[in-house]
């Protein structure tokens, strides 16, 4: 019996559906991002189906087993630590980034380590042949006589291939080529994303084989792909940097199985990406210390503080309405600081052009850097550097000017120390409970002006 189809509009960013299309998503406020699909009706056989199977009866919370879950280490202690640990059997895990910034090296890379370590790994390549992936793998050393190359973009018959060959990890790059016969639609729409989504978790969660599926971003940055993924999947990674810099970033916005404070720092090589044990050194490679528009601060992300360098610069604004631009800092944050500069510290900025960066493609989460982009904005508009050359700044600003705590300071000041810097300024909040060392001396303000006083006129707050 032949099914019927209808029209739909769907969003391809959160998948919102409707009969018409509409040049706004009713669901996201997106513009522009609806595209007509085809659904296929079910079969009068495939109704009565569905839902049949043994169901278990609810019970007790009390009476469920539970276990610690069982990791497989990956060989890169960076990935390990943003996984959580390590990757954990029958996870769905969701790896996005730019295209270029090196996904695709670093799955290969663990993908190789695995093999070695546990047995058979399934790379399905949906957009390299596998005569290219290959070239890269013998670029970083990857080549293993236990990693498998298959080009296929159909799901079911990428599903048969991995339960004949029942391998310990399974990476699809990428899910945004996958197709499946059960559907009409092209590859790549909302549909077709979903659908293969779904039936790689089924896998995962009942083969107990952990699957990477490799996903595109947007223009803006943003995953591609309807919102149902994000939420179908175990965790969440997205791989960034600048092109221009060698520094990659690992973060994950989702984690069952662990914490998402965590980040990994990768660096770019001829031979693959390195990790990077000791990040603050790196980003303070080329630091300006003494240097007018030039704060150094500090923020403690997972378990590991990080120090780097933010520069300002303020300039005459040549046009009608000054520019504020911000590089590494959320727009709407240095806006609200630069009032707080006006109101509390007397700084005029309204015919100036305020430009932010943080060094090394950084992109720092949190409010302890508001301090150190006030310091640096106030040390660029007045044209003076910090009296002292090697000190950390850290604190999150208030609107009345106030300065609030930021989290382990403790080990904030010790990461200091070990740097060689030699001093800290901290909220009163942390600097009080901090002791001073021959090496590092310790101030702390209750406020802006204070603060502001430490930095440029060397004054103590306490």
């Amino acid at each position: 019996m032949k099914t019927k189809g209808r029209s739909v509009f769907v969003c391809s960013q959160c998948g919102f559906e409707s009969p018409k299309w509409m040049g706004q998503c009713g669901g996201c406020g997106s513009w522009n991002t609806m595209t007509e699909e085809t659904v296929t009706a079910l079969s009068a056989q495939a109704e009565r189906g569905r839902g049949q199977g043994e169901v278990r009866p609810p019970s007790p919370i009390g009476q469920v087993a539970s276990s610690e879950q069982k990791r497989l280490d990956t060989g890169i202690g960076e990935l390990n630590r943003v996984l959580g640990g390590g990757l954990v059997k029958g996870s769905l895990t969701l790896i996005s980034g730019e295209p270029g910034i090196g996904k695709s090296t670093l799955i290969l890379q663990a993908a190789a380590k695995l093999s070695h370590r546990y047995g058979k790994v399934l790379y399905v390549t949906g957009e390299e042949s596998e005569e290219q992936v290959k070239m890269r793998a013998e670029r970083i050393g990857g080549l293993s006589e236990r990693l498998f190359l298959l080009a296929e973009t159909q799901t079911e018959r990428i599903l048969r291939e991995a339960e004949s060959l029942e391998p310990v990890f399974v990476i699809i790059d990428s899910i945004q080529t996958l197709y499946t016969e059960q559907l009409s639609s092209a590859p790549g729409s909302v549909s077709q994303v979903r659908a293969c989504a779904g039936q790689m978790m089924r896998y995962a969660k009942t083969s107990g084989v952990p699957v990477f599926l490799v996903a595109h971003v947007t223009k803006s940055g943003e995953l591609a792909g309807p919102k149902i993924i994000e939420h179908l999947v175990d965790t969440v990674l997205h791989f960034s940097g600048e092109r221009q810099h060698d520094f990659r970033i690992l973060r994950s916005y989702k984690n069952r199985f662990g914490t998402t404070s965590e980040i990994g720092a990768f660096e770019m090589g001829q031979e693959g990406l390195r990790e990077l044990s000791n990040l603050s050194e790196s980003f303070l490679e080329e630091a300006s210390y003494g240097t007018e528009g030039a704060v150094i601060t500090a923020v403690y992300e997972g378990t590991r503080p990080l120090l780097m360098e933010i520069q300002a610069l303020v300039v005459h604004s040549g046009v009608g309405f000054a520019r504020r631009t911000a590089v590494g800092i959320d727009s709407s944050r240095l806006s609200m600081i630069i009032a707080i500069l006006e109101k509390k510290a007397g700084l005029s900025l309204l015919d100036k052009d305020v430009y932010i960066n943080v060094t090394g493609g950084m992109k720092p989460e949190g409010t302890s850097t508001d301090l150190a982009v006030a310091a640096a904005i106030y040390s660029a508009a007045r044209g003076i550097a910090v009296s002292q050359r090697k000190m950390i700044v850290a604190g999150e600003l208030g609107l009345t000017g106030e300065l609030r705590s930021v989290r382990q300071s403790q080990r904030i000041a010790r990461e200091a120390e070990r740097m060689g810097f030699s001093a800290i300024l901290l909220p009163a909040g942390n600097g009080e409970k901090l002791k001073e060392t021959p090496q590092l001396k310790v101030y702390c303000a209750k406020n802006l002006r204070q603060a502001l006083d430490i930095c440029f006129s060397g004054e103590t707050g306490r």
